[in-house]
């Protein structure tokens, strides 16, 4: 993975791209342990004379939590996929005419794993577009009453099981390209092997 072959410092792009993915887990792991547990402290059993306006409640704030996730996850899972895809074209062409990573044996397949981070970045945008937009769209529809209130409560908590993807894709992204790069021997001219 040498930098002076490159356009753009392909140490810098896998440092970035990296600390992207990881800034993705820790919001995946604040919307689903904290923010969806706290939109349901006390939210109230279908049965209840009060469970109407708690649903419509919970639609009024879903948007914010909704948008936190298109504004915040879908760009930076995006320049994950294009960032690792950086990284897997650059190591591949360092390593068809000489070796990568700065001379690493070890780093020759890189481009491999990069490619796999890659792929887990664009599982997490495909997933968000898949499985959790209609989710979304159903929560929200309990502000207007479009959606079954006796289902709130179920719509939520399946949104946060169903985040789990975007808790577990960026964490392996991230440790699998830290873990090839760190491998390979060489980050910022620094040896580690």
């Amino acid at each position: 993975m040498s930098s002076s072959s490159s356009l753009i410092p392909t140490e810098a792009v896998v440092g970035t791209t990296v600390a992207m993915s990881f800034i993705l887990l820790g919001n995946a792991i604040t919307q689903s342990f904290m923010g969806v547990p706290a939109l349901l402290i006390g939210f109230p059993h279908p049965s209840s004379p009060s469970h109407a306006s708690a649903a419509k409640h919970l639609g009024t704030q879903w948007p914010v939590f909704w948008k936190v996730g298109n504004v915040f996850f879908r760009p930076i899972s995006t320049l994950g996929i294009l960032g690792y895809g950086y990284a897997a074209w650059a190591c591949s062409r360092s390593s068809s005419s000489t070796q990568a990573f700065g001379g690493s044996t070890s780093g020759q397949n890189a481009w491999k794993y990069y490619a796999y981070c890659a792929l887990c970045h664009l599982i997490t945008v495909v997933h968000s577009a898949v499985n959790m937009q209609p989710i979304n769209a159903k929560i929200d529809g309990l502000r207007e009453g479009k959606t079954d209130a006796a289902l709130a409560e179920y719509y939520a908590r399946k949104w946060a099981r169903l985040n789990l993807v975007r808790l577990v894709m960026p964490a392996v992204a991230g440790t699998v390209a830290l873990w090839t790069t760190l491998r390979a021997g060489r980050v910022g001219g620094v040896s580690f092997l």
